[in-house]
């Protein structure tokens, strides 16, 4: 029965349809049939040799369960003609042997296929995660995480149990209908020409299925993606959907995303349920068939122009036959709904990461100097305005830059362009004199350490995550760093100290504690250069500074960028870079930009209004408290 919806759920369904219209599913041209099973077929590898004899044991299988009806086909005809017991013995025995080796080929091929196909979804897995890996930003950007999410999971399992289906039982159905085919014409006769006639008519029929549900199924798959974005959303922004009372609302977009999934399973499955009936009557019909002229010609010609065991043989070879055509419909549905698995799949694997080593790159950077020329930037081709325009800054090695300004400057942006995040759109970034599109991007990342303000605790101990930076660390190298980074006291009071463990997502720590951490983290790599990335906004002013000087202390011959958006955080830099709409603004010292930039000088007064306010009425109060006790004296 359909499931009847609201006006408000209905309202809520549009609204999710014109979300997914927007939604980020991967690029690219649509691939061929031929390109996905190139694809996927380097993926079975080490168990190549399994998955080619899961249809050798399947062939044994059916040829001997297509001799086996033959067999007993003459036993009832040599029973019907007064066979003594040496007879029935002799055809019994080949019965028994035949049935053991068939069990023996079948219950092969089921062990061989299971490995098979499970070890091919392992290595597809395993394949999609380490191209993953390699991905650029630009990259990560056309899939959105719930769609690589699913890939990983709701698409290989469909492909797994395809390809369990398509070695073993796609293989065994069609010889298994051609074998059986083949026994009724030398059994039957010219009766088994309805056998042909209906096998035709089904396969048409098959085929036509095919063709109406394969666009549905890439329209589910779009709508699993916007599912897991849902749930994604809810669940890591929990805390902000209970601290606005939007648990309803949040319920209302589930049920809207799973609604508009429910709606599209309901058209294919409608249609789909046909394949049942169509069995049924097939069978149906070819048992009213062959029993009806069969036994009219056993009696009609008083057994000479078919026998008792004839009949038998060719009902079980129908039998046989509808059932492998059946069998073969469930593979055909599978193998339908998982030919978009395996699209998807193979969109994944076959994504080039948009940044790529140079023919013979540098595996060596000289030193943390980085030099801006004529930078400009845009996140894709079809994006409506610049994020960087004309930037032309030169920083010497061991300098400690400030960069600040407003919301949408391009700060952070600026500085992933250091690390290779992204590849600049025109001008060039270089590091320690050379492009950075010249270097080992492993080499360059190694030496470039950045801090971000949203900064990601893994699942393992404190310890753990600190050799991050740094595998090889001592205990008295992760405590230098934790001290530097002021991390070490608060550590020092859990009761496993450094073995204590660090839950998914950190969220057994604070968010200051968690950006300490991270400090420390990136400490331990003791790179050419760090990038603070407003890593120090959940701790106080005090705490801060003497992060600060720490770093010098610790990486004097360091670059230092810092991101910030409080002034005191930057206003002991050599220098400050103010950022606004993408361009810089100015440069220069604290007392510098006080005297010459607007933006900087009014960032500093809004800053420092409220304590200069504060610390003039304490003086206020002061004065006025000395003059009361003068009159009070006099």
């Amino acid at each position: 029965m359909a499931q009847k919806f609201t006006e408000e759920e209905k309202a809520a369904i549009a609204r999710e349809q014109v979300v997914e219209s927007h939604q980020r599913t991967g690029g690219g041209k649509d691939l061929t049939l031929g390109e996905i099973f190139h694809t996927l077929g380097q993926s079975v590898r080490e168990y190549k040799k399994l998955s080619l004899l899961t249809p050798v044991l399947i062939i044994g299988e059916v040829v001997i369960e297509c001799i086996i009806p033959f067999i007993t086909a003459q036993l009832i005809d040599e029973l019907n003609a007064g066979a003594d017991m040496s007879r029935i013995g002799y055809y019994s025995l080949i019965l028994i042997i035949l049935a053991l080796v068939s069990l023996a080929c079948g219950a092969s091929a089921g062990i061989t296929c299971s490995v098979a196909a499970t070890g091919f979804a392992k290595n597809l897995r395993h394949d999609m995660f380490q191209n993953i890996q390699r991905f650029s930003f630009s990259n990560i950007d056309r899939f959105s995480t719930s769609s690589l999410v699913t890939r990983l999971t709701t698409d290989t399992n469909n492909v797994q149990m395809a390809y369990m289906m398509i070695i073993r039982v796609a293989i065994r159905s069609p010889m298994m209908l051609v074998f059986a085919i083949v026994m009724a014409f030398v059994t039957g006769g010219s009766m088994a020409v309805v056998y042909v006639v209906v096998s035709i008519i089904l396969g048409f029929l098959l085929i036509f299925i095919a063709v109406k549900v394969m666009p549905m199924f890439k329209r589910i798959f779009k709508k699993y993606d916007r599912l897991n974005d849902s749930v994604e959303e809810n669940v890591s922004g929990i805390r902000v959907v209970k601290g606005f009372v939007r648990e309803e609302y949040e319920k209302q977009k589930f049920n809207a995303a799973s609604g508009a999934l429910y709606h599209d399973f309901v058209h294919v499955e409608r249609i789909l349920a046909f394949n049942m009936p169509l069995m049924s009557l097939a069978i149906d019909t070819v048992y009213t068939f062959v029993i009806f002229f069969g036994s009219r010609a056993i009696v009609q010609s008083a057994g000479t122009a078919m026998q008792v065991g004839q009949l038998s043989a060719l009902i079980t070879y129908g039998f046989s036959m509808l059932i492998s055509l059946m069998m073969f419909s469930m593979i055909f549905v599978m193998v339908t709904m998982s030919e978009e698995s395996a699209r998807r799949i193979c969109e994944v694997i076959r994504e080039q990461p948009d940044l790529a080593n140079p023919q013979e790159p540098l595996t060596s950077v000289a030193d943390g100097s980085i030099d801006f020329d004529h930078v400009s930037f845009e996140y894709s081709a079809d994006a409506e305005r610049m994020a960087l325009t004309d930037v032309d800054l030169h920083i010497k090695s061991g300098e400690v830059i400030g960069i600040i300004g407003g919301t949408g400057s391009s700060k952070s942006t600026l500085v992933q362009l250091i690390s290779r995040l992204y590849d600049v759109t025109e001008g060039s970034v270089k590091v320690g004199g050379h492009d950075v599109r010249e270097y080992d991007l492993d080499t360059l990342r190694d030496k470039v350490a950045m801090v971000l303000q949203r900064n990601v605790l893994f699942t393992g101990t404190i310890k753990d995550n600190l050799r991050w930076g740094d595998p090889n660390a001592t205990d008295e190298e992760l405590v230098e760093a934790c001290k530097l980074a002021q991390a070490d006291e608060f550590i020092q009071l859990f009761p496993d100290k450094y073995d204590t463990m660090i839950t998914q997502g950190g969220t057994n720590v604070s968010g200051g504690q968690k950006q300490r951490l991270c400090i420390a983290r990136a400490l331990l790599k003791r790179p050419k250069i760090l990038i603070l990335d407003d890593s120090s906004s959940a701790v106080d002013t005090k705490t801060d500074k003497l992060i600060r000087q720490g770093f010098r202390s610790f990486i004097p011959e360091t670059t230092k960028i810092i991101i910030a958006q409080r002034t005191s955080s930057v206003e002991d830099a050599d220098r400050i870079v103010v950022m606004d709409d993408g361009r810089i603004s100015a440069i220069g010292t604290h007392e510098e930009l006080l005297r010459t930039s607007d933006i900087y000088r009014e960032t500093y007064t809004s800053q420092n209004k409220q304590s200069h306010d504060v610390e003039m009425g304490s003086m206020a109060s002061g004065a006025s408290a000395t003059k009361e006790g003068v009159s009070d004296h006099e």
